[in-house]
């Protein structure tokens, strides 16, 4: 997969307006983003309006602008909630002395300042005031608060101002601006271009989802895996080159693209499936299915009716997949999984020595906020000791980031194994 440079792919900029004269150069910056292939949406507070009118901003950049707190035409009427999800960045040109205050202290008053509390996006800002404003303590505490909160702050030029006085406090030329952005862009694309292919050439198998153990023909035993995280999993392997087959278990997610998916219900079929894929050449496991450990010993030809206060039903032990999987004699490079609800660290780096695991990944299913049914995770990652490399602490993010790390972890333990003395 090659990837043009030159060319930006389709991002959004949010670029925000606050009130001083420089906000004449921003209608340049929209040309200029435009210009670059972005997609530019414009937000401007009141004092940005007392220099220049939302209709220019409309007119360069071809989407209505944004001035107000509660739109009634916005999604649910939260116009910042729907801008926070849209940015791909939130440049803020020029930035006021008065929003980098608010930026910095947190308040939430109106538009802009919830947008910059509402994105999870990179968030610039240019600065642009009095000199004698810009060198105030006030002023570089605030930025030096910006600066800890992730926040790039782009330094303003020095020269002759509006005012009169002379120094720094010049918002940089719009040119300058969209070249810094693209450039952004342009490393994140790079970063992605050397990712790209870490997997290439890999045939790599993952089970996802819960087993059902039928009971009978209407009853089964299973549990709340939802295969997010797996399905997760297989769109980034998928992404970073690899063949994928995707083992599933009865779960209601689309299949990722690229992706063969194989649908299974009982343990035993996910075992068998996963053994035939050893036959096709599998290079790399990985186990994210929440397999039952018990199954019936003797599922019911037909329904079970009920009959008196209690059922007993006589139940085996389901087989090991992975341990099974990585006892072979041409193993896969093998990923486990560890959900668990008390001493995670302790049990996960257990089962990678008692399975024969070469990595394994565990998270706190009791944890409401990462559990099965969440669209995100936490997870520590475990590696065999042969690999000689430190744990991973994969800190609260969406599944699809986890999964790009789990990847990445992956990749890395492949290419820096040492041979066991």
């Amino acid at each position: 997969m090659s990837f043009d440079l030159s060319v930006i792919p389709n991002k959004n900029i949010v670029l925000a307006v606050t009130g001083g004269i420089a906000a004449y150069k921003s209608a340049i910056l929209v040309r200029r983003l435009k210009d670059a292939g972005f997609n530019v949406r414009v937000v401007m507070t009141q004092g940005a309006q007392a220099f220049i009118t939302p209709l220019t901003f409309q007119a360069l950049s071809g989407n209505p602008v944004h001035t107000e707190l509660l739109n009634p035409e916005a999604e649910a009427g939260m116009g910042h909630i729907e801008l926070a999800r849209w940015a791909d960045l939130l440049l803020v040109a020029p930035a006021s002395c008065n929003t980098l205050a608010k930026f910095a202290v947190g308040l939430a008053d109106d538009l802009l300042s919830t947008l910059y509390l509402a994105t999870k996006s990179p968030v610039w800002v240019a600065p642009a005031m009095n000199q004698q404003m810009w060198a105030a303590k006030a002023t570089q505490r605030n930025l030096n608060t910006l600066v800890e909160d992730g926040v790039h702050v782009i330094m303003p030029d020095a020269g002759s101002q509006a005012c009169g006085d002379v120094g720094l406090g010049r918002m940089p030329e719009p040119e300058d601006l969209a070249r810094q952005v693209t450039q952004y862009f342009h490393k994140a694309q790079r970063a992605i271009a050397e990712k790209f292919g870490m997997l290439a050439g890999k045939h790599v198998v993952i089970t996802a989802g819960p087993t059902r153990e039928a009971i009978d023909p209407v009853r089964y035993i299973s549990n709340h895996s939802t295969g997010k995280m797996g399905f997760s999993l297989a769109a980034a392997c998928y992404a970073a080159g690899a063949k994928v087959t995707l083992i599933a278990g009865p779960v209601s997610l689309d299949t990722p693209n690229g992706v063969r998916r194989i649908n299974v219900s009982s343990a035993v079929q996910m075992l068998d499936i996963s053994m035939k894929m050893l036959d096709e050449g599998c290079d790399i496991f990985i186990a994210t299915a929440a397999v039952a450990d018990y199954r019936v010993a003797e599922v019911a030809e037909h329904k079970i009716k009920k009959a008196g206060d209690e059922l007993n039903v006589s139940l085996i032990k389901n087989p090991d997949i992975v341990a099974t999987i990585a006892q072979q004699q041409k193993r896969p490079f093998m990923v486990g999984f560890a959900a668990e609800t008390r001493n995670l660290e302790e049990y996960a780096a257990g089962k990678l020595v008692a399975k024969k695991l070469d990595m394994i990944a565990c998270n706190d299913v009791s944890r409401p906020d990462i559990g099965f049914a969440s669209d995100e995770n936490a997870m520590i990652v475990f590696f065999a000791e042969q690999y000689q490399m430190q744990k991973r602490d994969l800190e609260k993010a969406s599944k699809q980031e986890i999964a790009q790390q789990l990847v990445e972890a992956i990749h890395d333990a492949l290419h820096h194994e040492i041979e066991p003395v």
